[in-house]
């Protein structure tokens, strides 16, 4: 037999709502997010075009992230709209994947390349940090797969808990990975702090890595752990404050990580001030900076 089955729920006006009421104000919610970022995208192309003589390719990678976190969030909101109005995407959760995918590969690839200093402290990546690539980028193509069959499948299919505990365990694997990087550069800078003769410089450096390695934790702990107890213990009919939670933390995440690390042609964190020489030299040999 062919059974055709429709749920929904009527709006006051009558119309149909395909969406879940915990779900119903996620297509606004994303429509409103990708504006953000197309701003935000705006904002750093002029950024990079008026400092051009401080732009390294780190900063073109960052600015292609922003665009495919755009380009992510106006898929999801479509893809979303179609279903509340329609039932079905249209089409839509297919880019939203493609675009899924690119972004979450960019994010972890240029938290990575930043952790290591790469184009803005030195030209190229030493071995262990190909490596942690190597293994990051192939995990996250796993994830997203896992991501795509969760999305799409639900518990009626046989896998549909493992690809959840695969999932999981891949994510956790890759927020581990990118971390190392970082405590990998600030361990270099101890080491050349003691040789090269240059305090100011290098305390400046090593309180730039520390307080990015602090917001990257503090990414990671919020969009895994604070968010997921958010969808866990939220009614019915607050489901969506998790997603908005979510998509607050990432923004506040880009704004930080951009900042700290934008293209300008005196950055106050590398200026020498022979007058606090001294000074530098003194907190360099506390043990502030030691994880």
């Amino acid at each position: 037999m062919v059974v055709h089955t429709e749920v929904y729920n009527l709006d006051h006006d009558g119309s149909r709502d395909y969406l879940s009421a915990g779900q119903t104000q996620l297509p606004t919610l994303y429509f409103l997010f990708s504006l953000c970022y197309f701003g935000f995208l705006g904002l750093w192309v002029y950024i990079c075009y008026t400092n051009e003589r401080s732009v390294h390719r780190i900063h073109l990678l960052m600015a292609g992230l922003l665009l495919m976190k755009a380009l992510n969030l106006i898929c999801a909101a479509e893809d979303k709209h179609y279903v509340k109005v329609t039932g079905t995407p249209h089409g839509w959760d297919v880019l939203f994947y493609i675009f899924q995918f690119i972004r979450v590969v960019l994010l972890f690839t240029v938290i990575i390349l930043i952790g290591t200093g790469w184009s803005f402290l030195k030209p190229f990546l030493q071995e262990r940090e190909k490596k942690v690539l190597m293994i990051v980028i192939p995990l996250q193509v796993l994830a997203n797969v896992a991501s795509v069959v969760i999305g799409e499948t639900g518990p009626f299919i046989k896998d549909w808990v493992t690809w959840n505990q695969v999932f999981l365990l891949v994510d956790i694997i890759c927020c581990c990975a990118i971390i190392f990087p970082i405590i990998w550069s600030i361990r270099s800078l101890r080491e050349t702090s003691k040789t090269d003769g240059k305090a100011a410089r290098n305390l400046a450096k090593l309180t730039l890595f520390r307080q990015f390695y602090i917001v990257v934790i503090g990414y990671l702990y919020f969009t895994r752990i604070v968010v997921f107890a958010l969808r866990t213990i939220a009614a019915y009919k607050y489901q969506w404050v998790s997603n908005a939670a979510e998509e607050i933390a990432s923004l506040a995440f880009y704004i930080v990580m951009f900042h700290m690390f934008r293209p300008v042609e005196k950055n106050e964190y590398f200026v020498l001030d022979e007058e606090e020489e001294e000074a530098a030299e003194m907190a360099l040999r506390d043990e502030e900076f030691e994880l």
